[in-house]
């Protein structure tokens, strides 16, 4: 566990699932009131603990807990963790809030999903449904002066996703909106699980790109300047993989000749590919399921008639 300031305001906290590091980042706002983005999984709630006690955060101080989607390397913890913050309230997408009030489908699904990462992540416990607010777009929760926590739907990467503008930095807690950001290699790659959908994450991109924002607070992982240069990299990095998907189906080629040819070339996963092939989790999920969730769109749904710029 590793604690780092952004800002005056904002913290990091690495919680270092499984002993990785520079993977799961929780982020805390502290202002009139004190909220945290984003908890990682069950298994490393008390790393987290560990760094909210470094930042001195006292149990009745906090006040929402706020994550982008339901998946368990980002929410999984929720449960563990606001049994120790009383006052606290958990923000959600509505479509997600009744999954962390009985988690036992979402454990069940992400078993068959993610085998043994899921094992790595540890079950997630439920959440008090009298805690969760079921959060819409256009939302705000007041954190200090000028700082606030504005809800913004961005879909695509999950049927349920939300990122967090917060005007003060000017700044957006993207979840899985953006990608994962490799901060050790500098690049960008793909996080396009079942049930992608391609068509939305480009519209979600455009959202966040409306926003004009100066930085993104990604929770794989870090924080990153030139935020406008990375959604618009991000953007044209789907589209790429889309139609190299698109031009193999179009061979009758399969996943694995798919998986190749975008590691030979999507520039960004060829500069990444040895830090992927030897991490733990991203080994697993880049070139297989991530490929897959894209190539699964294409052949059910072909390329957006129009690919949507930014």
């Amino acid at each position: 566990m590793s604690v780092a300031k952004m800002d005056e305001h904002i913290s990091m906290i690495d919680v270092e699932v499984a002993g990785i590091k520079h993977f799961i980042a929780s982020y805390v706002l502290i202002g009139e009131n004190i909220a945290i983005v984003e908890t990682g999984p069950s298994s490393s709630i008390q790393n987290l603990i560990r760094g909210l006690t470094d930042l001195g955060i006292k149990p009745d101080e906090v006040s929402y807990i706020a994550v982008s989607h339901i998946h368990l390397d980002h929410a999984g913890g929720v449960g563990a963790l606001i049994k120790h913050f009383p006052k606290a309230r958990v923000i959600v997408h509505e479509k997600g809030a009744p999954h962390l009030a009985n988690p036992e489908k979402l454990w069940q699904q992400s078993k068959m999903a993610l085998g043994g990462i899921a094992e790595i992540y540890g079950e997630p416990e439920p959440v008090p449904a009298d805690r969760i607010i079921a959060a819409k777009d256009g939302m705000t929760f007041k954190i200090g002066k000028d700082m606030a926590l504005r809800v913004v739907e961005t879909l695509g990467h999950a049927s349920h996703h939300l990122s967090y503008y917060e005007p003060l930095s000017n700044g957006v807690f993207v979840g899985d909106a953006a990608g994962i950001y490799l901060s050790d290699v500098g690049v960008i790659v793909p996080t396009t699980p079942l049930p992608f959908r391609l068509d939305k994450a480009l519209a979600s991109l455009k959202k966040l790109a409306d926003l004009k924002p100066s930085v993104l607070y990604y929770t794989h992982f870090g924080m990153a300047e030139n935020a406008m240069e990375k959604l618009h990299a991000y953007a044209d990095q789907l589209k790429l993989w889309a139609c190299i998907a698109k031009q193999s189906l179009d061979k009758g080629e399969g996943l694995e000749e798919i998986s190749r040819k975008i590691a030979e070339k999507d520039g960004a996963v060829k500069k990444a590919m040895e830090h992927i092939k030897a991490h733990r989790i991203l080994g697993e999920t880049v070139l297989k399921t991530s490929v897959f969730g894209v190539v699964d769109f294409v052949k059910n749904f072909g390329l957006p008639i129009n690919f949507i710029g930014l």
